[in-house]
């Protein structure tokens, strides 16, 4: 035991430090003769291997030691400005000095060591920043926390950014406008100007559309709220000869029947009225009539119409209808001498029976001034509750409800053409008529809840 040979604890130290001081000097010689050949353009050549790489590391690692047993060994400073120039080599980007470290590297710098958290996509220690503020800005941070780039599930208009949904609205209703004003405008320019058309009878079917119409729709859909039943079998083409009863002191009825098949029709076709002659010798109301596609209640007209394939409207009854007093209201007067009858079989067109509900009542007339009439030149001259005690408000309609049935059609095709000279067959299809259209007022009566609902 006395001759054992004891090593001081210095010597041992010293030798160690040796190692460790030469092992250092090695590594900083490889990274100055790397950095050297990264600004010559060899640090990233194909002939680099994995050795090489994993050498590195190892080095790296005794570097760590070193710098934990008190020995400095800063990196010489052609080692410290190649950093930038090699990130700015291999990715090229140049990063600040805030950037993350370059995939391959670790903590701290070392090569081939684990990536940390903060270069993991979209997390906040990669882009320095919160993730709600990349978000919001529409891009997701880059592990070199510089430039941005979109992420595709972001919103990249902003949340105040206009959707277009909103504007297509916005456009498509002022484009509406727009349409509807360019409309007017060259309507207008047409009716200055002369350029529209008219047939032989003076019908204006744009004017009747864009102007007749619509001012008589209100009262139609609001006032009198019409109920329109069997509009299918008014046919879809061709001529057909419509044959309804009239009431209510003031022709309304017929142009609610206009408005009824216009409307509600499949075809939205135009019903061609047959007027008395007192009509076309009113001023306004004349012009009027013509434009709406009234004609003169003759057989020469019906005929021509019915033979072009139009809808011909009829109310055989007459003055003697709509001037009837109110207690034989829904009572239908003679049918004239069948004269419609005879038109229909020579033109070959069915016959559609119509019944119109609630026209009766809106002027309930309880008098008829038959002197002033002759002053006047009028068929009747009506006293109703409100006329002309109220003076020109006592001309307002009662706001009755309304019913318009079409009925079946009564064909007339079946007949030769000599059969419209037969009295007989005339007779009986008129009453045929007639009995079909007070039976459906009887009906209709029954039904009816109330005058004005």
């Amino acid at each position: 035991m006395a001759d054992a040979k004891v090593i001081p604890f210095d010597d041992d130290r010293s030798r160690a430090g040796a190692q460790r001081s030469g092992r250092r000097r090695a590594a900083q010689s490889r990274a100055t003769d790397r950095a050297t050949a990264s600004r010559t353009g060899d640090s990233d050549t194909p002939g680099r291997t994995d050795a090489e790489g994993a050498s590195d590391g190892s080095d790296a690692v005794h570097d760590e030691a070193g710098a934990r047993d008190g020995d400095t060994g800063a990196p010489e400073a052609g080692e410290v400005a190649s950093l930038p120039e090699q990130q700015t080599r291999r990715t090229g980007t140049h990063d600040g000095p805030d950037a993350a470290p370059r995939p391959g590297r670790g903590k701290g710098g070392r090569k081939g060591g684990r990536p940390s958290a903060g270069r993991r996509t979209g997390s906040p220690e990669a882009g320095g920043g919160s993730r709600g503020a990349g978000a919001a800005a529409g891009a997701s941070p880059t592990a070199g926390g510089g430039s941005q780039v979109p992420d595709p599930g972001a919103d990249v208009h902003g949340a105040d950014h206009e959707s277009p949904e909103a504007g297509g609205v916005a456009g498509g209703a002022g484009t509406d406008w727009e349409r509807r004003l360019a409309g007017g405008l060259a309507f207008l320019r047409r009716r200055l100007t002369g350029d529209y058309d008219t047939d032989d009878f003076g019908y204006d079917a744009e004017l009747t559309d864009q102007v007749l119409m619509s001012l008589l729709r209100p009262l139609y859909e609001k006032y009198f709220r019409v109920e329109v039943q069997g509009v299918e079998n008014i046919p879809s083409e061709g001529g057909a000869l419509i044959v309804a009863n009239h009431s209510g002191t003031l022709p309304l009825d017929g142009l609610m029947m206009q408005v009824a098949v216009h409307d509600h029709h499949p075809a939205s076709r135009h019903l061609r009225l047959l007027a008395a002659d007192l009509v076309f010798m009113l001023p306004v109301v004349n012009e009027l009539a013509r434009k709406a596609g009234h004609t003169l209640a003759c057989a020469e007209d019906a005929e021509q119409l019915l033979e072009r394939g139009e809808l011909v409207g009829v109310m055989p009854e007459g003055f003697k209808g709509v001037g009837k007093p109110f207690s034989e209201r829904y009572k239908l007067q003679r049918f004239g001498r069948g004269g419609f009858v005879s038109t229909a079989l020579r033109a070959g067109v069915p016959i559609v029976p119509c019944s119109i509900v609630g026209a009766e009542e809106i002027y309930p007339m309880i008098g008829n001034a038959k002197t002033l009439a002759r002053l006047l030149g009028f068929p009747y001259f009506p006293i109703t509750p409100t006329f002309p005690w109220l003076g020109p408000l006592g001309a307002l309609p009662l706001p009755t409800k309304w019913t318009i049935q079409f009925g079946e059609p009564i064909e007339t095709d079946g007949h030769p053409p000599e059969a419209a000279e037969d009295p007989m067959l005339m007779f009986n299809l008129t009453d045929q008529v007639r009995e079909q259209i007070q039976h459906t007022l009887y009906r209709l009566l029954v039904q009816r809840r109330s005058v004005f609902f």
